[in-house]
């Protein structure tokens, strides 16, 4: 008798386990496929009332003057001939963004001809397409409920960042959103070009190239990742082959650490004032070197901590999926396949693709230094993912979600609102930290192996 119930309770404690271990596995919440067709449907509506709404933000809300006039004046010096960056010069200084953003706006003013009515509706038109390709992701990765969609909808200083304010942030977060989307359907050397196509304009993007070249290391072989590390490249060469063809050799190399340069300074940079986050530290800590070096520590510190414990947990940690990739690339010498790129050598889940790019960049975001107003669209299209990725109740996710957006509309920004955001960004932090680990491949997952046996 007491045989059978000690049996009966290792049986339940074991079925308890399997009962977890397949918890843990499944989305956060499973939209099922009525439940699919109707969260189809409800972002449709929400297209179509945001259009109205942007519709009505241009044809009533001021436009804001502070980038646009800079911007033109940077074109159209760029239009007429000029290759030197510090001669490119507009009423916020000269030229630190990257080549691809004076393609990218020599476009724009020839289509809207440097007016702001027709520029406001072009960044309505992207605004909407940028929505379009985040619900899509949404949708796809099946982890929020239908009516949680709209969240994305709901940032007031988001629709100023995109209409009234014009900022090339906007664009390379759309093209951003249209490499993660590729990526869902592993199409990385695709993913990977329009990446850096997102990197020419504006190299804030950068934030996501950690996480983005794990996945690459998971899903690829060494040939595969190479060709597509190097479409990634070419983009780069090509956004500054004007300066090559002219024999700016030197110039060019100028413009690379300039556009570097400013990247780093756009994330530890020491304009207090201008600052969202960390108001609250006296100045002469916060304008230290110290101070910015300590927080590019934490950044990597951070990364590394979660590559190692959660994004490569299943693979036995980061050391392991790296010794991997380089017995890979040593028995792969000399790379005689390199012409058939791509055969992937696992099949990344999509949610565990969009997990770790999002995961990757706010992290970037809760150790920047320095974050402007417009910085704020950098990751505020993945806060509802990043929430319901936690363990969190419904009601504090969308607690936070306020508070963020909250802190966001403050301004000038001030110490408690800071102190409040930083505080937000490390509890979603931490929620992220213990919610549970999903297997992230979709082709071996190791429970459908044991039943086979």
């Amino acid at each position: 008798m007491g045989d059978k119930v000690k049996s009966s309770g290792r049986k339940s404690k074991a079925g308890e386990s399997r009962i977890s271990q397949k918890l843990s596995e499944m989305p956060t919440a499973s939209l099922g496929r009525s439940n699919r067709y109707l969260a189809v449907r409800f972002a449709g509506a929400l297209l179509v009332a945001d259009a109205l709404l942007v519709s009505l933000i241009i044809a009533y809300v001021p436009y804001t003057k502070i980038d646009w006039d800079a911007y033109m004046s940077q074109v159209t010096g760029f239009l007429g001939g000029e290759r030197d960056y510090s001669n490119l010069e507009g009423d916020t200084g000269p030229l630190v963004y990257p080549a691809g953003f004076l393609y990218v706006y020599s476009c724009i003013q020839y289509i809207t001809g440097g007016l702001i009515l027709p520029a406001q509706v072009l960044f309505g038109i992207i605004y909407i397409i940028n929505l379009a390709i985040i619900l899509f992701i949404y949708i796809k990765t099946d982890v929020l409920p239908w009516w949680a969609l709209s969240l994305l909808c709901l940032s007031k200083r988001v629709h100023s960042i995109f209409v009234l304010r014009l900022f090339n942030d906007c664009i390379t977060m759309t093209l951003l959103h249209a490499a993660l989307a590729t990526l869902l359907y592993q199409k990385w050397l695709l993913g990977l070009i329009v990446f850096s196509l997102a990197v020419s304009i504006k190299m804030n993007v950068l934030l996501y190239a950690p996480p983005l070249l794990l996945l690459l290391l998971k899903a690829m072989d060494i040939s595969g990742t190479i060709v597509a590390l190097g479409g990634a490249a070419i983009v780069q060469v090509r956004s500054l082959v004007l300066l090559l063809e002219q024999g700016y050799c030197f110039q060019l190399l100028i413009d690379v650490y300039m556009q570097i340069r400013e990247w780093f300074c756009s994330l530890y940079s020491d304009y207090l004032s201008w600052s969202v986050n960390f108001k609250f530290v006296p100045e002469p800590i916060f304008v230290s070197k110290n101070f910015a070096i300590s927080l590019l520590l934490i950044h990597l510190g951070l990364l590394a901590f979660f590559a190692h414990r959660r994004w490569c947990k299943h693979e036995g940690g980061l050391l392991k999926v790296l010794h991997t990739a380089y017995v890979a690339t040593l028995s792969s010498f000399p790379l005689r396949q390199l012409y058939a790129y791509g055969t992937t050598s696992k099949t990344l889940k999509e949610e565990h693709i969009v997990s770790t790019m999002f995961v990757g960049n706010f992290i970037g975001i809760v150790c920047a230094r320095s974050l402007h107003y417009q910085f704020y669209s950098w990751y505020f299209f993945s806060l509802p993912y990043l929430l319901w990725k936690t363990p969190f109740p419904t009601v504090l996710r969308i607690a936070l979600f306020a508070t963020v957006e909250y802190c966001w509309n403050v301004y000038p920004s001030n110490c408690y609102s800071s102190a409040i955001l930083l505080f937000v960004h490390l509890m979603i932090l931490w929620g992220l930290w213990i919610a549970p680990v999903g297997y992230p491949y979709l082709d071996d997952n190791p429970s459908s192996s044991k039943k086979k046996k």
